[in-house]
């Protein structure tokens, strides 16, 4: 059987990414709130204004009750909101056109405005018989709204379409390598700053049971038990803060590396986690941390060697996402928090010290990790040999060009044809029968008078 047709799919998939995440949001507040007015046999007048706050508060946006504003909200809903957007626009945009895309764009962030829009108009007509209850300003809501909205629509289309975006444009080709590098970098700071909270919790063990015993009812310690694990991402950011070298602080209690402000604090279990004075040697070691996730960022960074220059250049684009992240993680996990004040890391050093961890150890272990690519030097070429005195030509002797092919060649000539007479000849030749002039015949004769035996002598012989 076929399927339903393109367009039907593609309007349901549109339909999904505009309102998916937004009512599961919705339905989960809405069990929250009622098995608490269940509880509490409280009558359901102000169901709907409180799930309408709570979902506007899952945005961050502030929620006041009777005149009290609670800023600081929790992280962890708020990071479930940015990954359900960014995982229903990237099945969305699976293989699509970039007409296709922009229309996932628009539908994820046109649909949530449009809840936010309702909410606002439920909470205006709950105070209106809740006094406790305030609306809250309309552009913070709306812009906490899209901002979150637009995180979560930009990881999700960023991770099916980014390469090809990237080609399309004069970018980098290692800029995905170093937001890579980046989301390492600060998945590990936040992950070993939740282990030395852990640790932090079991230390004040003590501290977290009477925190938990300010309540005798079974629901009220499970309420706060969920309360804190909601409250996690919060204390890990700023335990992150403590890590790199900045400070957290809860109205005025102030806590760093170096130095411990006591004061009061919210009675939320995990808060006990905090340092109290006087500051042990053991929080000095919260700098390993921080070193430890620049090295991670590092050896990211590494694995595709590059130049010099381009590899200090990736090193620090990551370590200033990283801190852009970081930084934007602090602002989010603070706020008002009623009459204890301001809540929150110290802004104005936090990103600057997360980005100088990163750039100084992750620049370092990418240079002792092999990062870099050696300068490739161009071979020197081959000595030319100097000519013999022998192979130098006079520069007055005039060279002439014979061809192999033309060129004359010596013939001895036949044996039938006589040879060329000398035409100098080297002497006058010599008569053999003539004998010289004054030869003299007498000279060349010997007389043999005989032999003492008789014989006859006289006899005449030529001179040899």
């Amino acid at each position: 059987m076929n399927g339903p047709p393109v367009g039907t799919r593609q309007a349901r998939g549109l339909l999904r990414v505009a309102f998916g995440p937004s009512l599961v949001a919705l339905v989960l507040i809405a069990a929250v709130v009622l098995l608490q007015l269940l509880i509490a046999n409280s009558d359901m007048t102000g169901a709907l204004g409180a799930i309408a706050s709570m979902w506007l508060g899952v945005h961050q946006v502030p929620v006041s009750i009777a005149g009290n504003a609670l800023g600081v909200m929790p992280l962890l809903p708020v990071l479930a909101m940015i990954y359900g957007t960014a995982r229903t626009t990237a099945s969305a945009t699976a293989s699509s056109s970039w007409f296709v895309t922009r229309w996932v764009v628009a539908s994820a962030l046109g649909g949530p405005v449009l809840v936010a829009a309702i909410c606002l108009a439920v909470i205006h007509d709950a105070a209106s018989v809740l006094t406790e209850l305030q609306t809250p300003d309309a552009l913070r809501a709306f812009g906490g709204v899209v901002v979150v909205h637009a995180i979560g629509a930009a990881v999700g289309v960023g991770s099916r379409t980014g390469r090809r975006l990237l080609h399309a444009t004069p970018l980098p080709r290692w800029l995905p390598d170093a937001v890579r590098a980046a989301a390492a970098g600060v998945l590990a700071l936040l992950g070993l700053s939740g282990a030395v909270v852990a640790g932090s919790l079991v230390v004040h063990w003590s501290t977290m049971h009477e925190l938990f015993s300010i309540t005798d009812s079974a629901f009220g310690q499970f309420s706060l038990a969920v309360l804190s694990v909601l409250y996690v991402p919060n204390v890990m950011v700023g335990a992150a803060a403590v890590a790199v070298g900045s400070s957290a602080h809860v109205g005025l209690a102030t806590f760093s590396s170096f130095t411990v402000f006591g004061g009061e604090v919210p009675a939320l279990p995990i808060l006990a986690a905090v340092p109290t004075p006087p500051l042990g040697p053991v929080w000095v070691a919260l700098l390993i941390v921080a070193a430890v996730a620049a090295v991670a960022v590092g050896q990211q960074c590494a694995r595709h060697p590059l130049p010099p220059l381009q590899a200090t250049a990736k090193v620090v684009v990551a370590a200033a996402v990283a801190a852009l992240a970081m930084a934007l993680l602090g602002f989010a996990g603070g706020g008002e928090l009623g009459n204890f004040g301001d809540v929150g890391v110290d802004q104005a050093t936090f990103g600057p010290a997360v980005f100088l961890w990163f750039a100084g150890i992750g620049g370092l272990t990418v240079v002792m990790s092999g990062g870099l690519q050696p300068r490739v030097r161009p071979a020197p070429a081959p000595a030319e040999p100097e000519p013999d005195d022998a192979d130098v030509a006079d520069p007055d002797t005039e060279i002439i060009d014979v061809d192999p092919v033309t060129a004359p060649v010596d013939v001895d000539p036949p044996a039938d044809e006589p040879a060329a007479a000398d035409p100098e000849p080297m002497g006058p030749p010599i008569d053999d029968a003539a004998p010289p002039a004054d030869f003299d015949p007498e000279e060349h004769f010997v007389v043999d008078e005989g032999g003492e035996d008789g014989s006859p002598g006289n006899r005449a012989r030529g001179a040899q």
